[in-house]
């Protein structure tokens, strides 16, 4: 599995208890499990919740599902 499919793998995982839609910044970091602490690690690459967050803007949301959150992030990323 390659790091951007693992990395997309924990994101997914971690919203899997998340009701979307998600409308805002702080409800996105509130449906991870440990908030802006929660970590995705694959490879040498490591990421934050908050990390991922501070990539997105206001015109991202709302996000329909875990596989949006994860598909937006990853790219904003560059992975």
């Amino acid at each position: 599995m390659s790091v951007k499919e693992e990395i997309k793998s924990q994101i997914v995982g971690a919203l899997k208890g998340a009701e979307f839609p998600i409308e805002t910044p702080e409800a996105l970091l509130g449906a991870f499990p440990q908030g802006a602490d929660t970590t995705c690690k694959a490879g040498d690459v490591e990421m934050t919740a908050g990390e991922a967050g501070e990539l997105l803007t206001g015109d991202d949301f709302p996000f329909t599902s875990a596989e949006d959150v994860a598909d937006t992030i990853l790219d904003k990323a560059g992975l």
